[in-house]
């Protein structure tokens, strides 16, 4: 009986689920390509040090990527699988060892704002387990939950630069013939 919770208690504590409720003030068409693609996390989550896609062609369920996180000064290589693509509402990641972990984004449009559940869960190894296993889950989610608020500002420096560029070069006219003079 005692063995049998000690081995419970020694399993749940390498266990993570950590959910996140985000909302990100621009519309779910221009946030949920950040989120599907594994190439634009380092975009705005630090700890991505890499990602490039292994399989050939477009993206679909199944496809995988070879993935390096940077956690402090330690690099950790493992592989993400596309799990469930919903094209602008969910998508779900698994993530090989050391994470063994499933990240679920769900998605909802909100005129111009987007409501996002990203829901982690999964059971740490190898080297993971003494680099993040004392961490709190407090701390993870507020350490993720910073990803969001730097997705909206990223999302807002393109907005506005897109909008510089269209103030000073307005859209030709319907019907008129763009010219290159070389």
């Amino acid at each position: 009986m005692i063995a049998e919770r000690e081995e419970r208690a020694a399993t749940s504590r390498w266990e993570r689920r950590v959910v996140v409720d985000a909302t990100v003030r621009h519309p779910v068409e221009a946030v949920f390509p950040y989120l599907s693609d594994p190439t634009r996390w380092h975009d705005f989550a630090p700890a991505v040090a890499f990602r490039a896609q292994i399989d050939h062609g477009p993206p679909r369920v199944g496809t995988r990527w070879m993935a390096t996180d940077r956690i402090g000064p330690f690099r950790i290589h493992f592989i993400d699988t596309l799990d469930l693509l919903d094209e602008g509402r969910r998508v779900v990641w698994l993530s090989s060892a050391p994470w063994n972990s499933r990240v679920e984004y769900a998605c909802v449009g909100s005129g111009a704002q987007t409501r996002i559940r990203a829901e982690y869960s999964g059971k740490l190894s190898g080297s993971l387990r003494w680099q993040l296993g004392w961490m709190p889950d407090l701390a993870t989610h507020w350490i993720l939950a910073q990803d969001f608020r730097r997705l909206d500002r990223l999302l807002t420096e393109r907005a506005r630069a897109a909008g510089r560029w269209q103030g000073r070069h307005p859209p030709a006219e319907a019907g008129a013939e763009a010219t290159h003079e070389g």
